[in-house]
């Protein structure tokens, strides 16, 4: 594993990217379902948004490990830029998730944090981790009706959009 724990949403979608691909929602008896057609991506997509909501909770954990290696100021402030979206786009998914089910969702716990073998690995990985969770995130907007629910969806998407961003810049400072 190479973000932190064993977190099978991640270790899916890295998969799929790995084979090429198309990333599709999965029902809960595991058949595909078409990502574009509502009402039928909303149960896969309330999945993917309970497994979102925990994703970005728990990536605290390594951000914090993350900012830890960052050799300058200016990157440890990315970081911390980043560390807020994270925690940002957990209110968003949480307060969608409730005014879509009436539930509060479940957070499952990451597992042990697996270091990354060097600052440069961490970047790379999370580059990567970062085009997965862009194509989960996607299919979750897919499945909404409601504009404002668009609209946060959009916003959280585009944080994804400028994390890989910073991480580009990250990869380009320390010469990795």
């Amino acid at each position: 594993m190479i973000y932190y724990g064993r977190n099978p949403y991640f270790d899916k979608y890295m998969y799929l990217i790995q084979q090429n691909q198309p990333i599709m929602p999965q029902t809960p008896n595991s058949m595909p379902v078409d990502i574009y057609t509502y009402p039928q991506n909303y149960p896969a997509a309330l999945e993917l948004m309970s497994e979102a909501i925990s994703t970005e909770i728990n990536g605290r954990i390594f951000y914090v490990y993350f900012k830890s290696l960052a050799p300058t100021q200016e990157e440890k402030d990315i970081i911390q830029e980043i560390m807020d979206d994270a925690v940002k786009h957990f209110g968003l998914f949480r307060q969608i998730y409730y005014e879509l089910t009436g539930q509060i969702p479940e957070i499952t716990p990451a597992g042990d944090l697996v270091k990354p073998n060097t600052y440069c690995d961490a970047i790379k990985q999370l580059i990567l981790f970062e085009i997965g969770i862009i194509k989960a995130y996607s299919n979750i907007l897919y499945a909404m009706q409601d504009r404002r629910h668009i609209n946060m969806l959009i916003e959280i998407i585009s944080d994804e959009q400028n994390h890989i961003n910073y991480y580009i810049l990250l990869l380009s400072n320390n010469k990795c």
